[in-house]
């Protein structure tokens, strides 16, 4: 039985992360870009202003919703994860370096798409009947195309609520307790045998961290987003730009190698990975997972901000994608080349072969502000999807189910953290694919309001 879900899974899977489906979320960033006069380039220096620019100023949100900057932490939460880490060495490993530049490809694209979503979420949204402020794909999709299409938020939301628990929970709380065991093992604190009850304990202990920030509501999640976010995100772009800076001399050669490998991988992986769309495949899929743009995901956070502006939120969007992919995940590619830590091409390869690049750098010290990095980031993560699942829940039966959502969502980190999730995180991965079809119809159909809202706005600006 389990063999047949697999095989089933694996079908499925091939074809929502394989050319196809890549094609469709490059193909709707195209086209948006295309009619918004690539918005994401012409408008990028007001998005800095619009985004960075507000970091430090001060601003209570009204009740029910965050502040504008809180909404993209917690956006950034669901999307900057383990992911950012472990996928895109994974990329590098199957793809060849050219795999770095068709991330970055889809990024610039993946910047108007999010922009578009967030834009559309801030539209559409509604109040919950507690004031809160709820949107996303499934309200855009309602409220936008109307009653014959809501068949399309129904599916979203479905797949919303199956994927949380695995990628959003489980597979993040799998990291959490993996980083901390190896940095422990690797200091001789603890013994491989031993493990088994520190997951436990530790299980327990994320799951009251997690109840804890959702159960306190939309003003918790929002708060610690803003602390939790910015902080990880520096203190991991602080380690390695050490590296980089460490190794400068090898950085010309590695960005050729990420150019030429884009076109011809087999020149610059000995022969490995000979395939330009293998390349191109893993890139794109790896910058789409990472940064989420056509999913829909972070317009759900988005929609919760204290604006009145759509399109102003929307250029937070355009920010997140910048910071998710160009920045971070570029940052994880640079680790992995430059420290000339040996990729064996060809295997697939995850956290470990980042962390190796950390530390062939600093030393094996480092082991545990890596540690603590891939803790903050998959915890993050957790926060995010919490928040994601709840108002997919919501839509799909009412505000009184997101309680009881919330303590088996909180619970489930206990599983996460104690058994071996096999099967499991495969399917999560394809529903979480799944998500994107629905979406993409919803973006596509609803472009021409977000077009006519883009131009209204920068119109007034003048």
């Amino acid at each position: 039985m389990l063999q047949t879900i697999e095989s089933i899974n694996n079908v499925v899977n091939n074809f929502i992360w394989g050319v196809p489906a890549m094609i469709c979320i490059i193909g709707v960033g195209l086209y948006l870009s295309l009619r918004t006069g690539f918005v994401q380039i012409r408008k990028f220096p007001y998005a800095l202003k619009t985004t960075l620019g507000r970091i430090f100023k001060k601003k209570e949100a009204s009740d029910g919703s965050m502040t504008p900057f809180q909404a993209v932490c917690t956006a950034l939460a669901g999307t900057v994860g383990t992911g950012n880490i472990a996928g895109v060495a994974g990329a590098i490993a199957i793809g060849g370096p050219g795999a770095v530049f068709w991330m970055w490809v889809s990024a610039l694209l993946g910047m108007c798409t999010k922009f578009t979503e967030v834009t559309l979420a801030v539209h559409f949204r509604e109040r919950n009947r507690h004031g809160d402020y709820v949107g996303g794909p499934m309200y855009y999709i309602k409220n936008g195309l109307g009653k014959n299409w809501r068949f399309l938020a129904v599916l979203y939301s479905a797949f919303g609520v199956l994927t949380v628990f695995g990628t959003g929970n489980a597979t993040q709380v799998n990291t959490i307790t993996t980083a901390i065991d190896t940095a422990l093992i690797n200091f001789n604190v603890i013994s491989e045998s031993s493990t088994g009850r520190l997951n436990l304990i530790l299980g327990i202990v994320i799951t009251l961290l997690v109840g804890m920030v959702l159960l306190g509501g939309i003003k918790r999640i929002g708060s610690v987003s803003e602390k939790l976010v910015p902080f990880m995100a520096l203190f991991y772009i602080v380690l390695a730009l050490g590296v980089v800076i460490l190794n400068i001399g090898r950085v010309p050669a590695v960005f050729h190698d990420i150019v030429y490998g884009a076109f011809n991988p087999s020149a610059v992986t000995g022969g490995v990975i000979g395939s330009f769309f293998l390349s191109m495949k893993k890139g794109v899929s790896r910058g789409i997972f990472s940064n989420e743009a056509g999913l829909g995901t972070g317009s759900i956070a988005h929609a919760c901000a204290d604006t009145s502006k759509p399109v102003k939120q929307g250029m937070f969007g355009i920010f997140e994608v910048f910071a998710d992919t160009i920045v971070i995940c570029t940052l994880t590619a640079l680790v992995i080349l430059v420290s000339g830590v040996p990729v064996n091409y060809g295997a697939a390869a995850g956290a470990e072969l980042t962390i190796s690049g950390f530390t062939s750098t600093y030393g094996g010290w480092v082991s545990i502000f890596t540690a603590v990095a891939m803790c903050c980031f998959a915890f993050s993560t957790i926060i995010g999807w919490g928040l994601y699942g709840a108002r997919c829940i919501e839509f799909l039966f009412s505000a009184k189910v997101i309680r009881p959502f919330m303590i088996a969502y909180s619970l489930v980190a206990i599983i996460g953290a104690t058994v071996d999730l096999g099967l499991l995180w495969s399917i999560a991965e394809t529903f979480n694919g799944l998500m994107a079809i629905p979406n993409l119809i919803g973006v596509f159909l609803l472009s021409g309001t977000a077009i006519t809202l883009t131009k209204e706005y920068f119109a007034q600006k003048k």
